[in-house]
């Protein structure tokens, strides 16, 4: 299964989008994600963002996220997790 059907599979629509612009992130070299960022640019609300990512928190094998401050919107810890 590729990649792509296993993220469609495996998280909602938006889950997905999430999770990929995360490890897209992470290829860049970032570690850290505000809210309202990700949002901008995934057309999606801050508060969309917030509810998604503490459901892949508990849920993306892949990926080690963790709520680090909350100044001006929420920032995420995202780190790759060790397959």
């Amino acid at each position: 299964m590729s990649k792509k059907a296993e993220i469609k599979e495996r998280y909602t629509l938006t889950q997905g989008k999430i999770v990929v612009y995360l490890k897209s992130g992470l290829v860049k070299g970032k570690q850290y994600f505000k809210s309202k960022y990700i949002a901008k640019d995934l057309g999606l609300s801050p508060k969309e963002v917030g509810t998604n990512m503490a459901i892949l928190a508990d849920i993306c094998d892949e990926l080690d996220i963790s709520r680090w401050s909350y100044s001006n919107s929420t920032t995420w810890c995202v780190k790759a997790r060790a397959a």
